[in-house]
């Protein structure tokens, strides 16, 4: 079946309900509640209401599993983009009980839920100790204080593959003992996109690769973003330039199709074992 969705890392996107509140820095300049801006859409925030999709587009997983199926594979669906399926809410617990049944109806889609809540899954997973196969669960971690403070929960949930989100990193991270521990089985990491992008240090990147390399977890290099080291984007000239000593390498702005997401001359799109 032909992907459908433009993050790299996924083959579809499946949103069970638009509308967030920011809960913290990586929020700040939030892609998806830019998009619902544009769209017309009032739904961030406490207290705001939240957008619901049909039947018909509720339909389209189980037509993806059929297909998926039929070829005989695995196909990867994140859930949600515009929203976090954690967030806490009375008026989102009957489509959070719609979402586990479709998840449990489509057994040859890995689904992705991906979380800057990860404190709140065990009250609002239905599954506690017994998650399915085709569950893996995910938080965001864009700095050391979210990495101290997120990872713990979602240790305590034994998910198939539990998996990171360092994107968009905005400071230096160790999750080193993380990984020697086994927790996390996949880690994507990327820098910030749009107007507002804050650049990320090459370095960063390279540290949190080379933890990976060193006990063989997954690594996915998403993308730049807006700002790139220069010497990763060779014959072009930056709208602006940063380079003042703050970062371990000139960074420019060049906007994230040209800044692309090679590190070290090299694609990494490590996925973990299904």
């Amino acid at each position: 079946m032909a992907r459908d969705s433009r993050i790299e890392w996924t083959d579809h996107t499946f949103n069970p309900w638009w509308g967030c509140t920011k809960v913290s820095a990586a929020c700040d300049h939030c892609y998806a509640e830019a998009w619902a801006k544009r769209l017309g859409f009032d739904i961030w925030s406490t207290g705001k209401p939240r957008r619901f999709l049909s039947d018909t587009y509720w339909e389209q997983p189980r037509k993806w599993n059929a297909a998926a199926v039929h070829a005989g594979r695995r196909e990867r669906v994140f859930c949600a983009s515009m929203a976090d399926v954690f967030e806490w809410g009375r008026a989102l617990t009957p489509w959070r009980h719609r979402l586990w049944q479709l998840v449990e109806e489509t057994p040859n889609l890995d689904w992705l839920l991906l979380t800057k809540r990860p404190h709140l899954v065990r009250r609002l997973s239905p599954w506690v100790e017994d998650w399915p196969d085709n569950v893996w669960l995910g938080t965001t971690v864009e700095s050391q204080r979210w990495v101290d403070k997120r990872l713990p929960h979602l240790s305590a949930n034994p998910a198939c593959v539990r998996f990171l989100s360092c994107e968009p990193l905005l400071e230096k991270i160790d999750i080193e003992s993380w990984l020697e521990q086994g927790t996390i089985q996949w880690v994507i990491a990327g820098g910030e996109s749009g107007p507002r992008a804050r650049p990320s240090d090459p370095e960063w990147f390279y540290t949190i690769r080379d933890h990976c390399l060193d006990h063989k977890t997954p690594f996915h290099f998403k993308q730049w973003g807006d700002w790139a080291p220069t010497h990763a984007v060779p014959n072009a000239l930056p709208r602006a330039l940063l380079d003042d000593g703050t970062y371990s390498a000139p960074m420019g702005r060049f906007g994230k199709k040209l800044s692309g997401r090679l590190l070290d001359d090299d694609v990494w799109n490590g996925l973990p074992p299904t």
